[in-house]
């Protein structure tokens, strides 16, 4: 995958390229990391070489960021799995080989995120829906049934003393309560299946995250995916 744009930041326009990251983009994807997700955020969460490594070497059409002036400024990560082994609860380390993704099964047919992180001076540029789109555009082309993940809610440590998890991610989606997370990925065309309790030590979250996919349109419900 590669594409360029034209994004606004900071009312200036920016060329950006959305690719494949490599191995060679290891540094500066660690650096997105830092950027993205201060303390309190743990920060043992953050990517290791050796997981990029995997992320590279299991499932590059997956693994995307975004470019801008030769620093990376975004990425996004993802895996396939069979839809049948989505059922019922599991956290963000069991589905996700705790970030190595081995458990990327080349004949799934849901595209599951396993991260997305945009630094902040480009968050209001566009390029989280740029590089979710991209990742829609993948769905398409595999001819997948979903794309799915897990998205914190960290505005919920707020309102946890006066509605459970699941009312705040429908206070969310009905406008009541608006959460910088979930509300971006409604804004994206994501739509809320449920929610997930001790999903990743997220104190922000108070450790829950909404579980939040995107249905590919071209597929009908009789078709499967052709190999």
């Amino acid at each position: 995958m590669r594409k360029e744009l034209i994004v606004f930041a900071s009312g200036k326009p920016v060329k950006v390229i959305i690719r494949n990251y490599t191995i060679e983009d290891v540094d500066g994807l660690i650096d997105i990391q830092k950027a993205c997700f201060p303390p309190p955020f743990p920060s043992e969460l953050w990517w290791r070489e050796d997981q990029l490594r995997e992320h590279v070497a299991r499932f590059p059409d997956g693994a995307i960021c975004a470019e801008a002036e030769g620093q990376l400024i975004g990425s996004m990560t993802s895996l396939l799995l069979r839809e049948d082994s989505l059922t019922g609860y599991h956290s963000w380390e069991s589905i996700t080989d705790g970030g190595y993704i081995r458990n990327h099964d080349p004949l799934g047919d849901t595209l599951y995120v396993v991260d997305l992180a945009v630094i902040p001076a480009f968050r209001k540029s566009g390029i989280g829906r740029w590089l979710m789109s991209s990742l829609y555009e993948l769905v398409v082309h595999l001819r997948l049934k979903r794309l799915l993940g897990g998205g914190r809610m960290p505005g919920y440590a707020l309102a946890a003393g006066e509605k459970s998890a699941v009312q705040y991610l429908k206070d969310v989606t009905a406008g009541i309560n608006n959460d910088p997370v979930i509300s971006f990925l409604l804004r994206c065309g994501r739509m809320p299946v449920g929610v997930m309790e001790n999903y990743l030590d997220d104190e922000e979250s108070c450790h829950y995250a909404a579980l939040m996919e995107w249905r590919n349109p071209f597929l009908s419900p009789n078709q499967e995916r052709v190999e």
